[in-house]
Order: structure tokens, then sequence, then C-alpha cells
């Protein structure tokens, strides 16, 4: 059963998720709501379909792959959005960024994805599946984390964070290494993909064998339909980015991820945190020397 998303804020952030995954007709369909749901929300069924040249199936199947049982009920969620901006809420920046755009204004426009992403990701994380994430990982014996690319820095910070309040972890971005771990993984344990666009094979063929082992799954990614979800007991949907000539892996796509990661690295630490809180404070007690200025005497 899909979810459904009574906030403005939350439609928003499912528009610009789940536009990679429709098909043209649909895709059109979405544009059209998103970017006008005060015009939208008076229209019928059939009208909206006129208007974008589609069928009314495709209308309705435009709003139940948003998460709305009915057109009906999309229309609510449009009229609520149009009541948002007709109060006053701020214009939006477009973020793409022209090869002549001068530096101020890149800035701008970057800070604003940052933003969008971040608010996306947080309205529509499904906290159920978050909650049930949290509690694999305070539980785990062992859990190996999988990130290609700059997934892989993720993966690298939530091993870290874990390992800094005494949890047991591992971060592969090798794939051949990914795999031959994740034949050791049981129940009890927990694999972690990070994966963007859902399809990286090198993160999603790991994930198969810690599912296949018996290990609880958890899946980070921008595209809710992708194939590593598959193989997850639990999916955590980011916002997604749209990349570009000059903006390759988008930093706003890894900032999302961060997000996530930060949620879950927070939940276990309350959830353990009897045990993280020495751990982290011996962790910062060993370091702590490292980041003292050294003076020089002379002799």
């Amino acid at each position: 059963m899909k979810e459904t998303f009574s906030g403005s804020g939350a439609l928003a952030a499912k528009f610009r998720t789940l536009a990679p995954s429709m098909t043209r007709s649909m895709h059109r369909v979405a544009e059209a709501v998103a970017g006008d749901p005060a015009g939208c929300a008076k229209l019928t069924v059939t009208a909206l379909a006129t208007r974008t040249g589609t069928s009314e199936a495709t209308v309705v199947r435009t709003a139940r792959l948003l998460g709305y049982p009915g057109y009906r009920d999309l229309r609510l969620a449009l009229a609520a959005l149009a009541a948002q901006q007709a109060a006053g809420a701020p214009a939006a920046v477009t973020a793409n960024i022209a090869v002549d755009d001068p530096l101020p204004s890149v800035v701008a426009k970057l800070a604003h994805d940052e933003q969008q992403c971040l608010a996306d990701t947080a309205a529509q994380l499904d906290l159920a599946q978050l909650e049930a994430a949290v509690g694999a990982l305070a539980t785990a014996r062992r859990t190996d984390v999988y990130g290609i690319g700059a997934s892989s820095l993720v993966a690298q910070d939530l091993v870290q964070k874990l390992l800094r309040i005494g949890r047991i972890a591992h971060a592969h971005n090798d794939p051949h290494l990914a795999v031959t771990n994740a034949v050791q993984l049981r129940p009890g344990d927990v694999a972690v993909a990070i994966t963007h666009s859902g399809n990286t094979h090198d993160v999603i063929e790991p994930l198969r064998v810690a599912f296949d082992h018996g290990a609880t799954t958890i899946a980070v990614t921008g595209r809710p339909d992708g194939a590593v979800t598959q193989y997850a007991d639990h999916v955590l949907t980011t916002s997604t980015s749209r990349e570009s000539e000059l903006r390759p892996a988008a930093m706003s796509s890894r900032t999302s991820q961060l997000l996530v990661v930060d949620c879950l690295f927070i939940g276990v630490a309350q959830r353990t945190y009897d045990t993280a809180a020495p751990a982290l404070s011996a962790s910062y007690e060993a370091l702590a020397h490292r980041h003292t200025p050294r003076r020089n005497h002379a002799r």
C-alpha cells in the first residue's frame, strides 16, 4: 500500500523524487500539477487529461504513483499546495547553472539546491522505515556498508560514526571485497547499500548476497523503484537532484544521503546511550592531542 502525503512540502518532494521513474505521459501530468497546483486543483480528471494531452487513466496512475488513492485526493493536496503559495511562500530559485553564471549566482543556486534537497528528504522520509532501520543497527552484531564513487564517501561517514560509539562496522567500496564479506553475514547482522541511482550493480550484488544469507538489509537511495530495493528489508528514500554538464555527482545528492546517515547514527546512539556515550568520550580523548597545536621550543 502506497504512503499518502498530506503536507504540501512532502507533495512537492514526491514530484521531484519520482519524476525520473515516470513515463513521458505521466511526467507531463506531474509537471502540470507541480507548475500550476492552483489551476490543476480546479480541473476534473478529464480536463487535466485534455490539458496534458494524456488519458484519464494516465492521470489516475500518476496520482497513485505519487501516493494517493485516487485523483480526488491529489486535487485536495494540490489545493493545499496552492494555498501555501498564495500565503506568500518565497519564489523558487532555479538551480540550473550556466557556463557564464557569475560566481555569486552559482553560490546562491547551489545553496538553494542544498536546502531544497534536505527539506525534500526530511519531508518524504518514511519514519516507520527509519525506526526499523535504527532498531536493526542498534542491535546488530556487525554492520557492512556498501557504496561506490561519491556514495562510498557517505558509506565511510556512516561507518566512522558507528565506530566512534563502539559498534562493529565496515565500509566496502571494492565490489569483490564487498561480496566476499557479505557471504559471511548472517541473521543478526546488517548490510546497508547506499546508491543514489538505485541501480548500481556493484552495490546491489553484495546487498543481494547479504539478503540471501539472512542479514537485515537497508537501502538508502534516491529511487524508490530502483533495483536495489528488491533486496532491501527497509528503504530510506533521499531527494534527487538533477545532474548536469557542470554538476556531475551533484553535491546535494550526497547531502541528502548524509542527512539520512545522521538520522540513523543519532537514533542508534540514543538507543545504545549507556555504551555509546563512554565510547564516544574515549574516542574524543584518544584523538584530542592530535588537534592541539604543537609548540616549537627554542633550544
